[in-house]
């Protein structure tokens, strides 16, 4: 087991450096020169050049290119071209942040999609799952910007039951800021992981085991939530595994609207700045992230079903 999985951590460079010659080539190719961005179209000839040596673009492309891996290999960025601030603390900084909205607010969400997906599977056919599936639909319907606006307009500034936006990294100040964008959080991706888990769910109820419990006579509460639950975890945990790059870089929408300063802020920020090293920073940490999250994927589709082997 260590031998294989130490095999696939090697595996891993080869796509970090696909990643990292793609990324290089939109930033550096197609995302054309930020000297003109950054200095205005009213910049002389001579101060385009400075800058442009002063950020070592003047420099050949392979050099660039050796400089950037440098850089993914130390995670050293730089500075930001707009508040000229350290990269990396700006990612320290911004990262207590998002997870302090993203890791309690995933949770909430997977225990909930969870229970409900076992109750409409279990009463699979009924009104009651296909009251569930009708309310999934249309919660999935509706904009999550319906659900923010909503959120503060009535919950926030007519009812006063949460801040309107700010945040506080003081516990336990902090709870009273990231309730609602949790809230909501809750809300939007509840749906979608309620119609996957219960999918996952059925698929497992045709199976030739099931069949094969229901004949000794088991009772069906006792196959559906000892065997079928346990068999359908690996495409649930697939699921899981997937969404953890995104739990880092936060909600773009629920940070932006709630004024909390985390990742998922600090990206749009740099998005309308052009700030290309902080855009190459958190394209890079996502890559990083999503790679190992299928490594552990793997991992833990061994401990989930013994019969699952790395390769």
């Amino acid at each position: 087991m260590l031998f294989a999985i130490g095999r696939r951590v090697l595996n891993v460079i080869p796509i970090l450096l696909g990643v990292s010659g793609i990324v290089f080539v939109l930033f550096n190719g197609v995302g054309g020169d930020p000297t003109y961005q950054m200095l205005g179209r009213h910049a002389s000839a001579q101060q385009i050049e400075e800058l442009r040596h002063e950020l070592g673009l003047d420099q050949p492309k392979w050099k660039q290119f050796v400089l950037y891996l440098k850089q993914v290999a130390t995670f050293d960025f730089g500075r930001s071209y707009k508040t000229k601030q350290n990269i990396g603390e700006m990612i320290r900084n911004g990262m207590g942040p998002s997870l302090s909205l993203a890791v309690p607010a995933f949770l909430a969400t997977l225990l909930c999609a969870l229970t409900i997906a076992l109750v409409a599977a279990y009463s699979r056919g009924s009104w009651l799952d296909r009251g569930l599936s009708i309310c999934c639909v249309m919660g999935m319907s509706i904009s999550a910007l319906v659900y923010i606006l909503f959120g503060q307009k009535f919950l926030a500034y007519e009812w006063g039951w949460f801040p309107i936006s700010g945040y506080d990294s003081q516990f336990p100040q902090m709870l009273g800021y990231i309730a609602l964008p949790a809230l909501i959080w809750i809300v939007v991706s509840l749906g979608a992981d309620v119609r996957y888990f219960r999918a996952a769910l059925l698929d497992e109820v045709t199976q030739d085991y099931v069949r094969t419990a229901r004949a000794k006579g088991l009772s069906e509460p006792w196959i559906f939530f000892k065997h079928i639950l346990k068999n359908a975890m690996i495409p649930v945990i697939t699921y899981v595994v997937i969404e953890i790059p995104f739990l880092m870089m936060g909600s773009f929408l629920l940070e932006n609207f709630f004024g909390i300063p985390g990742l998922g802020s600090i990206t749009v920020e740099a998005l309308t700045d052009s700030d290309f090293p902080v855009l190459k920073a958190m394209v890079t940490l996502f890559s990083l992230l999503f790679v190992f999250g299928q490594l552990l994927t793997d991992i833990l589709y061994t401990v989930v079903d013994p019969r699952v082997r790395i390769s």
